[in-house]
C-alpha cells in the first residue's frame, strides 16, 4: 500500500490566495440589467419651491453606469456620485424636473430613471412622487380653514 502525501499548505499560501480572491471581488465590475430600485428625493415635488437638485438613488454599481445616458423622464442628468455602498447617485436640475411635460398637480406621478451600463445593458427605475404647487408658509403662521 502506497500513501501519498501532500505538503500542507502554509499559512503565507492561504493568506496570498485570500487576498487574491478579496482583489477579484472588489476589483470585478457588477453588471445590473433590467429593473432597479430608485429612491427619488424629495418625494414631494413643490412647482413654488426654490429648490435646486431632485436626487436619485439607484441600486445599480457607479463604475457599471454610463452617465452620459442617464435621464429622468426626459431630463438629461446634471451631475452624478457614488454613494457610501458604491451605488449611482444622479441629480437633476429641479427646475427642469418641475417642466416634465403630463405632471398633475396634487397626485402622484411616476418618474422613470433611465440608463445604459457600460455593457451596454439598458437599467431602468420607477418612483412615485407627489407634486403640488403651493407657497412657503413660515411655520407657526400657518392657518386652516375654521369649519363653522
Amino acid at each position: 500500500m502506497t500513501t501519498q502525501s501532500t505538503r500542507p499548505t502554509s499559512r503565507s499560501q492561504l493568506w496570498t490566495l485570500g487576498l487574491v480572491m478579496v482583489m477579484v471581488i472588489l476589483v470585478a465590475p457588477v453588471a445590473w440589467a433590467g429593473e432597479i430600485s430608485i429612491d427619488v428625493a424629495p418625494n414631494t415635488l413643490n412647482l413654488n419651491s426654490h429648490g435646486k437638485v431632485v436626487t436619485v438613488h439607484a441600486d445599480v454599481a457607479y463604475s457599471s453606469v454610463d452617465v452620459y445616458t442617464v435621464y429622468l423622464n426626459e431630463v438629461a442628468i446634471q451631475s452624478w456620485k457614488a454613494d457610501n455602498r458604491g451605488n449611482f447617485v444622479a441629480k437633476f436640475k429641479m427646475d427642469d424636473v418641475k417642466t416634465i411635460d403630463g405632471l398633475v398637480l396634487n397626485d402622484y406621478n411616476t418618474l422613470k430613471f433611465v440608463a445604459m451600463t457600460t455593457y451596454d445593458e439598458a437599467v431602468w427605475g420607477t418612483a412615485e412622487v407627489m407634486v403640488i404647487d403651493r407657497g412657503s408658509m413660515p411655520s407657526g403662521n400657518r392657518q386652516d380653514p375654521i369649519d363653522e
